[in-house]
């Protein structure tokens, strides 16, 4: 806006001071020419009033209640224009100006009314002038910001800048907030407590409080009809309309920009579906091409499956299975492979993620990289988490239906490495180790003990029963819950095979 000081320094000698001082550096709202002994109803407050002083004729009292009235609708000064029937200024003028604190100016003879007039609206085009390029300079730095790599950090960072003040972005999701300047972090508590609390009045556009002494504004970030963020300015001064013009850029970007990397992670979530589909499909090769042609990182050689079971009947979604692997300490390659565009499939409601390992080797125990077994619980929500061995990718589809089946029988709330066991052909069997922990669990707690003892005597009935104390005909009722409960034949070599080096082993980890 322009100033009396600044508009008094355009005209120089034509808008003087009628007495020796500063100028005041109110702003002025605009120039007003009246000769009414009351001309404010025609004002609005903060105009530069324009006079050849008609309306100051009558004495003392009827100056000093022109002044007041001038002064009490918030007049920023009064200007005398001279040579129109008025050659000098009149002291009681200067005294009751003084005392009303408005100031009194002078406009020299022969200088027209208009010449002040024009001066002012000079100044008015100049300074929008500067102000429209201001704000386009911050609208196009606020666009620039929204490309830039971490682009919520980038518009949070310019809106502070711009406003001279600080910024902050909360997710609604609780993940890392966005702060500008970092000095200002200590709020983010505070923010957070006052999200939360007009986040449960549903929807809203925007809301003002009081924090540390300051007014903050703060907008919901929306999709659609759903919030996702919220964004804060404390800007320490009153806000003009330019500036509430930023924020809302500011919304507008960081709304689209939470919308692209949603669709982002859509579309790396299905491109990762469909490589582990055709991995899980035994289709190795075409998952390579297809990994490669996506632009992803090159498949290795050995990957592990980890299957997730929850509390609900519908399959873990993806925040959920990022924040389980996330809890269970995996080595970091695996975790940054897994956050960053899972490769997962779903079978039978149990949520499969295949991550990737560096190395593998098949020949001893297996090592679960740090990971810590036992209970898994986020948010008050249990979780059944299996973890199976590095294997080649090739061997990954033979893993499914193990590690699934050990998942659907895992208690929730546990986590289970799954080991594997080396097979005639060379490929690794991971059912053993599922089939004993479904054998652990079951109601009955003698399971697990008749089908080691069924196996030691080779399948001898009399034998195993006489080693377990009871009738044969018991021992058979419990070989077929055990027969039905792995669904597999324990008269078939294989089978008992895997499943005997599984209870020799005793490798269940709850």
């Amino acid at each position: 806006m322009v100033t009396l000081e600044q508009l008094c320094e355009r005209l120089g000698s034509d808008l003087r001071p009628a007495a020796p001082g500063p100028i005041g550096r109110q702003q002025l709202t605009g120039v007003h020419i009246s000769e009414l002994a009351d001309p404010t109803p025609y004002l609005e407050g903060g105009e530069l009033l324009l006079t050849t002083g008609i309306p100051l004729v009558g004495g003392p009292a009827v100056i000093r209640d022109y002044v007041g009235r001038l002064a009490h609708k918030g007049i920023a000064a009064l200007a005398l224009g001279l040579g129109a029937g008025t050659d000098r200024v009149d002291p009681e003028l200067v005294s009751a100006c003084a005392d009303a604190a408005l100031d009194l100016l002078l406009v020299p003879a022969a200088v027209p009314f208009l010449h002040i007039s024009r001066a002012f609206w000079q100044l008015i085009g100049q300074w929008e002038q500067a102000d429209l390029a201001s704000r386009l300079n911050l609208q196009t730095a606020l666009a620039r910001a929204a490309t830039r790599g971490d682009p919520a950090q980038a518009i949070v960072t310019a809106l502070a800048q711009g406003l001279g003040g600080w910024a902050a972005y909360l997710p609604a999701d609780g993940s890392r907030e966005t702060v500008w300047p970092r000095a200002s972090a200590d709020v983010v508590p505070q923010l957070r407590a006052e999200s939360a609390r007009f986040d449960l009045v549903g929807t809203y556009s925007a809301a003002t409080f009081p924090l540390n002494g300051m007014d903050v504004v703060e907008h919901s970030i929306t999709i659609g009809q759903r919030t996702v963020g919220f964004l804060a300015v404390g800007a320490g001064r009153g806000l003009q309309k330019a500036d509430r013009q930023l924020i809302l850029t500011s919304c507008m970007l960081l709304s689209l920009t939470a919308q692209g990397a949603e669709e982002a992670s859509r579309v790396a979530e299905a491109l990762g579906g469909t490589i582990a589909a055709l991995i899980l499909g035994g289709h190795v090769d075409a998952a390579r091409i297809a990994s490669e042609h996506a632009g992803r990182p090159p498949l290795g050689d050995f990957a592990r499956l980890l299957a997730v079971r929850g509390q609900a009947a519908t399959p873990v979604h993806s925040r959920e299975l990022a924040t389980v692997i996330a809890s269970l300490g995996l080595p970091q390659s695996s975790l940054a492979a897994t956050l960053a565009a899972t490769m997962t499939a779903t079978v039978d409601g149990i949520r499969l993620a295949i991550l990737p390992e560096n190395s593998a080797g098949l020949g001893g125990a297996v090592s679960f990289g740090g990971v810590s077994m036992g209970a898994v619980s986020m948010g008050g929500a249990e979780y059944a988490v299996v973890l199976g061995q590095p294997l080649p990718l090739a061997e990954l589809a033979a893993a499914v239906g193990p590690v699934a089946f050990a998942c659907r029988t895992a208690s929730l709330g546990t986590v289970v490495g799954v080991n594997g066991t080396v097979g005639v052909n060379g490929s690794v069997d991971l059912r053993g180790d599922a089939w004993v922990d479904a054998l652990a669990r079951h109601p009955r707690g003698d399971l697990r003990d008749t089908v080691r003892s069924y196996l030691a005597h080779r399948g001898q009935w009399e034998s195993s029963a006489r080693e377990l104390g009871i009738h044969r005909n018991s021992l058979r009722h419990r070989i077929a819950v055990a027969t039905e409960l792995i669904d597999a034949d324990l008269a078939d070599p294989d089978t008992a095979a895997a499943l005997w080096i599984a209870l020799r082993r005793q490798r269940v980890v709850r």
